[in-house]
């Protein structure tokens, strides 16, 4: 993902909460992933509008941390999810 990719959740992905395991997850097409308070906070940004540029921005104003760490983190995640077909991207 580059950082003017716009990350959206696909049709057929969204959140949800398990109440068995008692954590927040990313249901898919015969996937579940547990989410952490990052993954959360991250995903919390993914509206299908906004840049990975301007997700990190946000993420990095939050947690009062240097975006360009906070950019190398989002780019990984995201790309992760993408590869397991989690998200997809456009380039706007």
């Amino acid at each position: 993902m580059t950082p003017l990719s716009v990350p959206v959740l696909p049709r057929g992905v969204r959140r949800h909460f398990d109440k068995v395991r008692g954590v927040p997850v990313l249901l898919g097409p015969e996937r579940v992933l547990m989410l952490d308070e990052i993954g959360c906070a991250i995903l919390d940004q993914v509206d299908g509008i906004s840049t990975l540029d301007q997700i990190s921005s946000r993420l990095a104003e939050i947690f009062n941390a240097p975006k360009d760490d906070i950019s190398k983190d989002v780019a990984e995640f995201l790309t992760d999810l993408g590869n397991k077909k989690l998200v997809d991207s456009s380039h706007g």
